[in-house]
């Protein structure tokens, strides 16, 4: 009886202290760490969706676009007025405001409300607004008061930002051919319309499964793939089967070429070069980069063909160890590595030579404990908190949403980022960002603030347990997190331009360079804890983890250079004008820039759904990591915690938003000219650094 007594108290005693230790987290992780509360509202009445009134049932959607349209009216009167008394850039911010104040919300709303007559009342605003801009880009009277300013100057006192941003309004203007005569405007409306529905149907194709009849498939690897009568079902590539044979049959039969796939791509190539051309661009590819941070698709040629250059022979190291391990694996002296082996055998990498398991690190990042870690960043570099926010009834879409107030240690309240962290029935599977409403100076001074959505597909915390992430799941976490600081971070003139409203190729900067503060073991050491015993993660896991962040940089990236390369090929014009096959071009493409040759009877390119979304911008990821590696090296890589450095990052690259140029904001910065060489030179560093950090890991392991 005693000994029971004295086991009952141990474990009490156990528990007590695993419970003091899990209160030592602090209040933010603590309600990231626990289920969202479900209150039962008996008392207040509902404040509508994002605190705004006219949502507190759908039919608010038909008051929001009926006010939004009416207010439409008013500033088109206003802007085209011989009497007009303000800046004609001001009249068009507040007309852009007036107009995603209704889309962006109402876009959100669209695919994330769990109700019916919410996502169909939403889609239905989305709908008469869109309608809306469709009537404003063929108002010429607008246009030829705006393009007079843009031109002549305006009667008020303009800013240089006030310029660039009336010019941004102009193109955007002249996208849909409103300056041409009007059988020729009339024919970029055609186009337009046409290039939307070809995009669609090519990326619904793009993820079709293959379907093959079971006599066409080699009797060998008919097991390795779902069957359905007498017809063999290949859904994808099968990258980390162990099995090669089963590798290379789902690479082969997966990208088998398509007659309308092909015809779907070369009818689009050759309509938005037609749209180009009548737009007064030589290629497609000139009209895309339009105020873009590299300008120019010459000067993307030149940063992809340097880049190329000095990677060729680390990507080609990079193969040959991939090569020797495939001969050890297989027994066979031989064998060579294939495009169908290189995730599997960098996942091999992971696990024999670094023992850096995904599951291993679980234990050690609980949400609550990540989102801490960001608070104490976010911090130590702008002097700002998150402070989770109890929200009204009626505010959420649903009762797993957390709210953030993001303040500022002297300037206040920036802004609010809503946390639609987990998984759910009919909920997008994807990882992004959302501006429900810009941030911008309004007439009497005060600030709209920024408010956004950060959407992840995280499982659900549970009453035992917090959710755990995976280091990838990190990684996209602190990505996310960075759009919406971009936005609550930036202090703009004009909400067309505040935060992540500039160009594509920059967008990404501050994003992709949290995903650099989530790789550094510095940062990782503030946070990552087990979620029940509180015990750091020991220094040993944190180099293993950091390092296996960066196998096969060298390789990883030429494909992305590949990609890139091959995109902007395509939106070239040779490829529309000529008509030619987009396999053969892949072909010629893939020879000069990746390491690894062409598959014979393969067509990847038509499951490459980039093509439609990122048309002549897929350089765009590449770049915008480029910079963000050099503002890391240059700024923070010495210390990541370093306030000077973050006040300067905010002060000259993130409060401007797009308002000034993004070429001119990272040369500022960064106190050099982009030149295609020196974006080159920062990342192949990089590689190098990285490359050298896990042989030596490598080598103290063995």
């Amino acid at each position: 009886m005693l000994q029971i007594c004295r086991t009952t108290t141990n474990g009490a005693l156990q528990r007590w202290r695993q419970r003091k230790m899990v209160s030592t987290w602090s209040p933010l992780a603590t309600a990231f760490n626990s289920p969202p509360a479900k209150r039962i509202n008996f008392t207040r009445d509902d404040v509508g969706l994002f605190g705004m009134p006219q949502l507190r049932t759908f039919e608010g959607f038909y008051l929001l676009r009926d006010n939004a349209e009416q207010k439409t009216q008013d500033l088109i009167a206003e802007a085209i007025s011989k009497e007009r008394r303000r800046k004609m850039v001001d009249i068009f911010d507040e007309l852009s405001n007036s107009l995603c104040k209704v889309a962006d919300l109402a876009e959100f709303i669209r695919i994330a409300h769990p109700q019916n007559k919410y996502m169909q009342a939403a889609e239905e605003a989305c709908i008469s607004i869109c309608g809306v801009v469709e009537s404003l880009n063929t108002h010429k009277p607008l246009y030829q008061a705006l393009s007079h300013v843009v031109e002549q100057g305006d009667l008020m006192a303009t800013t240089d930002v006030d310029t660039h941003v009336a010019k941004l309004f102009l193109f955007d203007f002249e996208q849909c051919g409103i300056h041409l005569p009007e059988s020729e405007r009339l024919r970029v409306v055609r186009l337009n319309d046409y290039i939307l529905q070809l995009g669609q149907k090519f990326m619904n194709g793009a993820v079709q499964p293959t379907v093959l009849a079971r006599s066409a498939v080699p009797e060998s690897i008919r097991s390795y793939f779902p069957t359905a009568g007498n017809n063999i079902i290949v859904t994808g590539l099968s990258t980390n089967a162990e099995n090669v044979q089963m590798r290379e049959a789902a690479y082969r039969l997966y990208l088998q070429p398509s007659e309308s796939q092909e015809q779907l791509l070369k009818d689009l190539l050759m309509c938005r070069h037609e749209l180009a051309r009548s737009c007064g661009f030589e290629t497609y590819a000139h009209r895309a980069l339009n105020a873009s941070t590299m300008e120019t698709p010459e000067l993307v040629r030149e940063f992809i063909d340097e880049l190329s250059e000095q990677l060729r022979p680390r990507a080609d190291a990079d193969f040959a160890m991939m090569t020797q391990m495939k001969r050890m694996e297989s027994g066979q002296p031989n064998a060579t590595v294939a495009v169908w082996d290189t995730p599997y055998f960098t996942s091999q990498l992971k696990r024999q030579s670094l023992e850096a398991n995904s599951n291993e690190f679980l234990p050690y990042f609980s949400l609550g404990g990540c989102m801490e870690g960001l608070d104490n960043l976010l911090h130590a570099l702008y002097g700002v908190r998150l402070e989770n926010t109890e929200m009204e009834p009626g505010e959420s879409w649903h009762s797993d949403i957390y709210k953030l107030a993001v303040v500022h240690e002297v300037e206040g309240l920036l802004g609010y980022i809503y946390c639609d962290f987990f998984e759910r029935n009919g909920k997008p599977n994807q990882d992004c960002h959302f501006t429900i409403q810009g941030g911008k100076r309004m007439a009497d001074g005060s600030y709209q603030v920024p408010i956004v959505v950060v959407m992840l597909g995280l499982a659900q915390p549970r009453w035992t347990g917090p959710t755990l992430l995976s280091p990838a799941r990190v990684d996209n976490l602190f990505h996310e997190m960075g759009h919406a600081m971009h936005s609550m971070l930036a202090r703009t003139e004009y909400q067309h331009v505040t935060g992540t409203r500039c160009a594509t190729d920059f967008a990404e900067v501050p994003s992709v360079l949290m995903e650099y503060f989530a790789s550094d073991p510095r940062v990782l050491r503030t946070f990552a804890r087990h979620f029940q015993t509180h015990k750091p993660i020991s220094d040993d896991m944190l180099q293993r983890l950091c390092a296996s962040k960066h196998l096969f940089a060298a390789s990883e990236t030429q494909l992305q250079v590949f990609y890139s390369a091959l995109d902007q090929v395509y939106h070239g014009g040779d490829v529309a004008q000529q008509g030619a096959n987009t396999t053969e071009t892949l072909r010629s493409v893939q020879n000069r820039y990746y390491g690894l040759p062409y598959v014979d009877n393969t067509a990847w390119q038509l499951r490459f759904s980039h093509l439609v979304g990122y048309g002549a911008k897929y350089y765009s990821y590449l770049i915008s990591k480029t910079i963000a590696s050099w503002i890391w090296q240059t700024y923070f890589e010495a210390n990541p915690f370093n306030r000077e450095s973050g006040e300067k990052y905010r002060s000259e690259i993130l409060a401007h938003g797009g308002a000034v140029p993004s070429r001119k904001l990272v040369a500022n910065f960064l106190q050099r000219e982009m030149t295609p060489n020196i974006l080159a030179k920062s990342l192949i560093h990089e590689i190098d650094t990285d490359e050298s950090k896990i042989k030596d890991l490598i080598v103290t392991r063995n």
